[in-house]
């Protein structure tokens, strides 16, 4: 008996999806178990590869991780062990540039089984009771926002996500010079944008992650819309929760659309697995488009496979949440693959989140990020 162990997060899109394909590997190759352990979101985000590497066969995992799994080689690369015909297809049946945010150095390290980035959700219900106008404009979210109606995860790490979001509206190439994340004007100015609307809406975002949105969106009538926030499918099926949600694109700053940073997660395999052969089988089957659009789908999971997201069948339970978002997602921006990145990420959302709550005066956080990121790329 062949046993793996694996480790996801925990909420039904990041594990029951993968304890269903697990299930189905298992009937199939009677020889093997596959036991899945669940973390949190924030210990998903956290936690060391050194460490999960060392403890577990298999991970569910993000890409800016990816440069320091290529470097360290903690982490197979799938390149040595299935066919360049499969990899080939998963590349060309990319959600946005989710399968190309695990490739460095010439690797595939990570395949990408789950694609996600903020989109907007919206309780269509709410929507029709109260008159609302699905807001267009970066102008017309402000004006909305002053309702109170409207919320969004502002937790450091996905202020600072936002914080790319709006450098790159406001014309700024993000991690192009090697002494700024963006021009510093550029970036105050961008802070300044997004503690406006932060200021008009309910303090709660603060201390929130997408997932506390959505149930909070969904379990009560406090919230009517939501203009970016990582996006959850699980939302918008039938019966998941209380009330469903309506997905959709970002609104437009200066004519064009928002373009927000690349979420979603993958499968990858320990280069200490004493199973290889078997991981990466077990990974191919999870991949695999009929797995992505039917079991993995099914059991919860947001696939990363693009022929499931344009899915007919998949879309009719989900209220079309893919085909709406798609291009949101096409549109997304990858954040960069050096291998200081994540030192960068973890540093620097602390340091933003002061500034949007008062803690610290704007230029000083930008000065602090920018020196953050100096310090980054010696590592």
């Amino acid at each position: 008996m062949k046993i793996l162990k694996g480790i996801a997060w925990n909420h039904t899109r990041g594990f029951t999806s993968v304890v269903a394909t697990a299930q189905r590997f298992e009937e199939l190759n009677p020889d093997v178990r596959i036991i899945w352990e669940k973390r949190s979101l924030q210990a998903f985000a956290d936690a060391s590869l050194g460490e999960l590497t060392a403890n577990y066969d298999l991970l569910i995992m993000d890409n800016p991780h990816v440069s320091i799994a290529a470097r360290d080689k903690v982490l197979l690369p799938f390149d040595d062990y299935l066919s360049a015909e499969f990899l080939n297809e998963l590349a060309e049946n990319s959600v946005g540039k989710s399968h190309a945010s695990y490739h460095v150095n010439g690797k595939q390290w990570t395949l990408a089984t789950d694609a996600a980035t903020p989109i907007a959700t919206w309780r269509e219900d709410l929507v029709q009771q109260q008159n609302i106008q699905i807001p267009k404009t970066w102008e017309e979210l402000l004006v909305l926002t002053k309702t109170g109606k409207v919320a969004f995860a502002s937790i450091p790490i996905d202020t600072l996500m936002h914080h790319f979001m709006m450098c790159i509206a406001l014309g700024a190439d993000v991690f192009e010079s090697k002494t700024e994340v963006a021009p510093r004007n550029i970036m105050v100015e961008a802070v300044k944008m997004y503690k406006e609307l932060v200021d008009l809406a309910p303090s709660f975002c603060l201390e929130m992650n997408p997932i506390k949105i959505y149930e909070r969106m969904t379990r009560t009538n406090d919230i009517v819309y939501s203009p970016f926030n990582y996006g959850y499918s699980n939302y918008s099926k039938k019966n998941y929760a209380d009330y469903t949600l309506k997905a959709g694109g970002l609104v437009a700053f200066n004519g064009k659309r928002l373009r927000s940073t690349l979420g979603g997660a993958g499968i990858a395999v320990s280069s200490q697995t004493k199973h290889a052969e078997i991981a990466m089988k077990y990974a191919e089957f999870t991949a695999l488009e009929k797995t992505q659009s039917g079991l993995y789908f099914e059991f919860g999971g947001q696939p990363g496979h693009r022929k499931a997201w344009l899915n007919d069948d998949v879309n009719s339970q989900c209220k079309n949440f893919f085909k709406d978002t798609l291009q949101t997602l096409d549109e997304a921006t990858m954040r960069p693959q050096y291998y200081g990145y994540m030192h960068f990420q973890d540093e620097a959302s602390p340091v933003i989140h002061d500034a949007i709550t008062g803690k610290t005066s704007i230029e000083a956080a930008v000065d602090k990020m920018n020196a953050i990121y100096r310090d980054s790329l010696t590592h």
